[in-house]
């Protein structure tokens, strides 16, 4: 099942609203009929008493009539004319208009999954909405994605709850399941953010993703062990995040060496400070040593491969490299935010 985010009440307020406003109605045309009750009489020749009146109202809004209450004075049949015939009006209105709209919200929800779908093209599954997967949305849209580009592929309803409220479509099913995938578009899509609760289900994720795309979209994935890291590249994911091991270094950083943390925080902290940012190389920068630029770079990326920038052999920059540098978050980007 395909949720998309809806700008507008829930179908309970909308309910209670309609029928708070049928409510109204039904006392107002009750306190017409029960303020000019001489001018009525029922098939005992009796006057109306307040019951008699509500059951009046409800009769002739509902447009059952069954004759046994009529209007015989002008007055009273002046006031029916111009008071209790458009509130009968106005009364079916509220009702069929509540039908009306259930079958139009219907209607519309199956034109705007019909335009997701036709629309969706490279973009970014993300298998998992807890915390890593909601970490890496963050970190997607503060790179500029936009978030029609980005589908959420959850089994929790809490989570698929909350995948909607921030405006992201979310994808009810388990990912391990092809039709499930293929429900996100994962043939066409750029590239899968598997972020899990379990290494097994990483895993299996991995290598259905690899068998419906032949390995040509891209896999980022996260394992609690390093142990099974190896075993995540083997079943084709192309990067893989221990999130076990980075917590750990950054434990023993932090106690080693307390304000490395800092900057790391700093680093990984988007909107302040400094932060890790990555571009092509310039033409004029081709042939120069990376520490020869204004920029700060910390890393060269050639053909999808670090290049060490220490040791003696001097690395000059080729056509093609990527840079990762830091930059102030304070000054224009040029590049993509690592």
């Amino acid at each position: 099942m395909i949720h998309i985010p809806l700008v507008r009440q829930g179908p309970l307020r909308a309910l209670a609203v309609r029928a708070a406003a049928a409510f109204v109605l039904v006392l107002l045309t009750v306190g017409v009929v029960y303020a000019d009750r001489d001018g009525y009489r029922d098939v005992d020749q009796d006057g109306l008493t307040l019951l008699d009146s509500f059951y009046y109202a409800v009769v002739s809004l509902s447009t059952t009539g069954y004759g046994d209450i009529t209007p015989f004075t002008p007055q009273a049949r002046l006031v029916n004319i111009m008071v209790i015939t458009p509130a009968r009006v106005l009364f079916l209105i509220i009702l069929v208009g509540t039908t009306l709209e259930v079958l139009t919200e219907q209607y519309r929800n199956t034109l705007r999954v019909s335009r997701w779908r036709r629309k969706l093209k490279d973009h970014v599954i993300v298998c998992g909405y807890g915390t890593k997967g909601r970490s890496a949305v963050t970190a997607l849209l503060e790179n500029g994605l936009d978030k029609s580009r980005i589908v959420v592929v959850e089994s929790r309803e809490v989570a698929l709850r909350q995948a909607a409220a921030d405006g992201l479509v979310a994808i009810e099913g388990n990912a391990t399941r092809s039709a499930v995938l293929n429900e996100a578009h994962v043939k066409s899509c750029k590239s899968v953010i598997i972020a899990t609760d379990t290494d097994e289900a990483s895993v299996l994720i991995s290598l259905t993703v690899r068998q419906l795309t032949g390995g040509q979209v891209r896999i980022i994935a996260a394992v609690r062990e390093q142990e099974n890291a190896a075993l995540l590249k083997q079943s084709g994911a192309h990067h893989v995040v221990v999130s076990s091991s980075t917590a750990g270094r950054l434990l023993g950083l932090t106690t080693t060496a307390p304000p490395l943390i800092d900057v790391v925080e700093d680093l990984l902290t988007p909107g302040q400070g400094m932060a890790l940012a990555m571009r092509s190389a310039e033409r004029t920068e081709v042939g120069r040593r990376p520490r020869e630029l204004d920029t700060l770079v910390v890393a060269l990326i050639r053909r999808g491969k670090v290049v060490p920038l220490g040791g003696e052999a001097a690395v000059a920059i080729e056509t093609g490299d990527m840079l990762v540098y830091i930059r102030n978050e304070d000054s224009p980007a040029n590049g993509v935010v690592v």
